[in-house]
């Protein structure tokens, strides 16, 4: 939907389907009734999530036909993607395969150049278009600081394949598109300020050159055209969990120039370890599911940090020392506590309050993608929990 502060839209890996007939399915299935309830009178817009097998049929070009034609018959238009899951997202055990393949290998480089060449033909004209992925890779598959270094080189070399590819993309379609980089705990890139180190003493650099040598570019072409194909994906959550402020990170994007793809909206669980202690841990323990990966970080009395890659490590490590966690968990946007627990709610609040005050993207994805495994209690039919999550975003802006 077009709002005053940016395109928003949610992203389709609440859905299920691996393959593109089970994903187009359930998008005819949800969809109607989304738009019907949010925009029942103007375009809707989708963030479309693409596994691998689905993003090979929908290449086909009769499946893309019929695609485009459906999107077109119910006012719907896509803007973004989601790259990050290759693989399988639901009713599968996820934890550190969402990271696989990453992006030392061609599979992930072919499959994100993949859906660029499926997003150049479903962006409307005008619109920039963005494709979310991985932050290079999992950084506890790698020994060592000469192997992390090692991983991150041929990363670098695989995304300058793909910025290759964008400024093709471009010069043949008309189309700009930027591969949007999602920072997220325990990834290689695990937060901004990460992220930025990489992009402005490494990417840039390296990529500048890159483009010099192999295609004749100036320096500041290159760089121009590296600005505009390479950027950021906000994850309010993984921010949130690094305890980042959106202000701080934001400031530090426009002094090096760096861009922001988009926010992807999306709220992690917050405990308070000073009262109610036992209680609240207690409580969390009905979060500990075995899909996903919930990374915490717990904060210490001293102002430091202590990491755990997943949240049965942390309640097993458990110190009165710390003061708060905060979960890798995509709860509700609309919640702001759950009972003992709270949610870092407050930090899309003010991402989007950023946001509003001086615009630093204009793609609003809201990413819940957690219903399936959220206590019981919890759990609404997935059409109405949408519109919910979209409404109150909408609220906000």
């Amino acid at each position: 939907m077009q709002t005053p502060h940016g395109h928003l839209t949610y992203c389709s890996n609440i859905h299920p389907g691996e393959r593109w007939d089970e994903h187009f399915k359930t998008l005819q299935d949800n969809l109607p009734f989304i738009k019907n309830q949010l925009s029942s009178n103007a375009p809707f817009a989708l963030g479309l999530r693409l596994a691998n097998d689905a993003s090979i049929e929908l290449s086909k070009p009769e499946r893309l036909a019929e695609f485009k034609a459906w999107l077109a018959a119910n006012d719907i238009y896509v803007f973004t993607m989601n790259g990050f899951p290759y693989g399988g997202f639901h009713a599968t055990r996820v934890k550190d395969d969402v990271h696989t393949p990453d992006w030392t290998t061609t599979d992930r480089t072919e499959y994100t150049k993949r859906l660029f060449r499926i997003l150049a033909q479903l962006l409307p004209d005008g619109m920039e278009g963005g494709v979310s992925t991985s932050p290079l890779s999992y950084r506890y598959w790698w020994q060592g600081e000469e192997e992390t270094q090692q991983a991150i080189k041929i990363a670098t070399e695989n995304i300058l394949q793909v910025a290759e590819t964008l400024i093709e993309l471009r010069r043949t379609t008309g189309k700009v598109m930027h591969l949007d980089i999602e920072p997220e705990p325990d990834g290689i890139l695990e937060n901004g300020q990460e992220f930025i180190d990489w992009y402005a003493d490494y990417f840039l650099p390296k990529g500048i050159a890159h483009l010099q040598e192999t295609h004749g570019f100036s320096p500041e072409d290159a760089k121009e055209a590296l600005l505009t194909h390479i950027q950021l994906c906000y994850d309010v959550c993984h921010f949130a969990v690094s305890y980042e402020e959106p202000q701080t990170i934001v400031n530090q994007l426009n002094e090096l120039g760096v861009r922001v793809g988009k926010i992807q909206i999306s709220s992690a669980i917050k405990i308070d370890l000073r009262e109610n202690r036992e209680e609240k841990l207690k409580a969390i323990q009905s979060f500990d599911e075995p899909v996903y990966l919930h990374q915490v970080v717990a904060k210490d009395m001293d102002g430091t940090f202590q990491k755990y890659r997943d949240l049965p490590e942390a309640l097993a490590a458990d110190t009165d020392q710390q003061t708060e966690w905060r979960i890798h968990f995509h709860v509700p946007l609309f919640i702001e506590s759950y009972g003992l627990l709270d949610s870092t709610q407050g930090d899309i609040v003010n991402t989007l309050n950023v946001q509003k005050a001086t615009p630093f993207t204009q793609h609003l994805e809201v990413e819940t993608y957690t219903w399936g495994v959220l206590p019981a209690d919890m759990q609404k039919p997935i059409g109405e929990s949408i519109v919910r999550e979209l409404e109150w975003v909408r609220g906000q802006l």
